[in-house]
């Protein structure tokens, strides 16, 4: 009994952890999220369209969030509002310090403000180093809105557990120690009794 009892307990937890791990959850970095099969950037109540590509390591696939090497990178961002078509926008891609205070200091790319009439902003920059980075893309008029988007290049695919999978795993974990000394010290009183 303690046996089958010990089998059913594994196959929950990993029953468990199967379902952890296929959630359909998308973690979203900053202003940047994967929704209907295309990588939206949201600037307040508008949508652009973000594309990546780097034609030198991996031709025209496409990335969406981070860089997966050094070199040559293209990104392209297409208006998803028409409103958007008359109103100014700057992009700016940072190093990742932790402070913002001397923009210009950590400043890898800039693309001062203008009207892209056609919907389209594009750019291209030869990342030499790997690392972690912030985009920043700047809508004008008459409220200027930031959209702040963390990413990585180069730094390859790191995936941290959701702080739920180890909660749950750990207390699942808890609850089979505990019902396996229960079971084990009735059967150790059982056994001495006999």
């Amino acid at each position: 009994m303690f046996v089958r009892f010990l089998k059913l307990a594994g196959l929950c937890l990993l029953m468990l952890a199967v379902a952890a791990l296929s959630s359909t959850q998308v973690q979203a970095h900053g202003g940047l999220a994967l929704a209907e099969d295309m990588c939206r950037l949201t600037i307040g109540p508008y949508n652009m369209h973000f594309t990546g590509y780097q034609p030198d390591n991996s031709r025209n696939k496409e990335f969406c969030e981070d860089i997966p090497s050094t070199g040559r990178t293209i990104v392209v961002l297409d208006y998803m509002d028409d409103a958007l078509r008359p109103l100014t926008t700057e992009v700016r891609v940072i190093k990742d310090t932790g402070s913002e205070k001397d923009i210009q200091a950590i400043t890898v790319l800039h693309l001062p403000p203008k009207v892209y009439p056609n919907g389209t902003v594009n750019f291209e920059y030869n990342f030499s180093q790997p690392g972690k980075y912030v985009g920043l893309v700047t809508v004008g008029g008459p409220q200027e809105l930031i959209s702040r988007f963390p990413f990585s290049v180069g730094q390859g695919a790191t995936w941290t557990p959701p702080s739920y999978m180890i909660y749950g795993f750990g207390g699942a974990a808890i609850v089979v120690a505990i019902i396996f000394f229960a079971l084990r010290s009735r059967r150790n009183t059982s056994d001495s009794t006999a």
